[in-house]
């Protein structure tokens, strides 16, 4: 229902004025056998409002949901609806043949390399990937001690929308993205729009084959994920090389616990394998293999809003050196 109502634009509708069931008809091209229902079962959900006859968006919903404003949060739901969704009806064919269920799964890295080639298609990308890590910002500028740092760097960090919340929680730092190039001058807009535009950097390249700059704290989420076991180690060996001694890897993700527990987290696992080639949600014993192959001590985790956790990972301090 909520996906659908994202497709029409209902919410963006309705933020421009309050709307009758009529209006909305003629406006969206509902059919009235439906759209009664519709309407009513999202002024259940909590994300419309009716006032006699007249609908309006609840205030989540209308500051979250119209496409129109810059804290618009629903491209997670529009990829959902247009990926996601699909791939579960495939969850059998997972199961048989371990392949992911994408239609056209054959073509899905030259879909995204002409995603990336579209200025439109690639911003809308990064506004659902702002989607995801928007929420985790203030959590990960509160979970970790940042006052012996002065550097962070975002590697897979999009347009910047987590670091930027970082440095806006901690002055003293300054920060930077590693990413794809093509994504450079989107973050140097989004940079511009949090006024840190002296204080952040980007740098672009391939994580699996060009070096990564040097941090005293390098951060990772939602990536490991996208990976074969094999691609996650050899990740997590290039970026502790980029950490300075004394310095911190921080890793988050929606960790799987080693007996079932968080149902979210191994439906998200199941529905990576789903739409990737090798990627899977897992354990912190596993994220704690890789870290020590990289030469890292486990520092500690610590939850991370609703479903992640962060995994701090420290590198020793060079001899007679203070730490970073």
């Amino acid at each position: 229902v909520v996906l659908s109502a994202i497709e029409l634009d209902l919410f963006t509708v309705l933020a421009a004025g309050p709307a009758t069931e009529n209006e909305l008809r003629e406006r969206l091209g509902l059919h009235p056998r439906a759209s009664r229902d519709f309407l009513s079962a999202l002024v259940s959900f909590g994300l419309l409002r009716k006032d006699g006859d007249t609908y309006t968006n609840a205030p989540g919903a209308d500051r979250h949901l119209d496409k129109a404003k810059p804290e618009y949060a629903g491209a997670f739901l529009e990829r959902a609806n247009r990926m996601m969704y699909p791939a579960w009806s495939g969850l059998t064919g997972l199961l048989h043949t371990g392949e992911p269920q994408l239609a056209g799964r054959e073509d899905q890295a030259a879909a995204f390399e002409r995603m990336m080639a579209d200025p439109g298609h690639l911003r809308n990308f990064l506004r659902m990937m702002d989607a995801v890590s928007g929420p985790l910002g203030p959590h990960l500028a509160a979970a970790f001690d940042w006052s012996a740092h002065h550097s962070v760097l975002d590697v897979g960090g999009a347009r910047g929308n987590l670091v930027a919340q970082v440095l806006a929680a901690h002055p003293h730092l300054t920060g930077g993205v590693f990413d794809l190039p093509a994504i450079a001058p989107l973050f140097d807009e989004h940079m511009a729009g949090f006024g840190l535009g002296e204080r952040a950097s980007f740098t672009g390249g391939d994580f699996f084959t060009d070096d990564l700059p040097e941090a005293d704290v390098v951060v990772t989420g939602h990536v490991l994920h996208d990976w074969t076991p094999a691609e996650r180690a050899l990740l997590v060996k290039k970026m502790a090389a980029a950490v300075r001694p004394g310095g911190a890897l921080l890793i988050y993700d929606m960790l799987l616990d080693e007996t079932p527990g968080d149902p979210w987290n191994t439906l998200i696992s199941l529905n990576m394998q789903l739409i990737t080639n090798g990627g899977s949600e897992y354990t912190l014993a596993e994220c704690t293999g890789w870290l020590t192959d990289a030469g890292l001590e486990l520092a500690g985790t610590v939850p991370l809003g609703d479903h992640d956790t962060l995994v701090i990972a420290r590198k020793p301090a060079a001899a007679g050196e203070p730490a970073a």
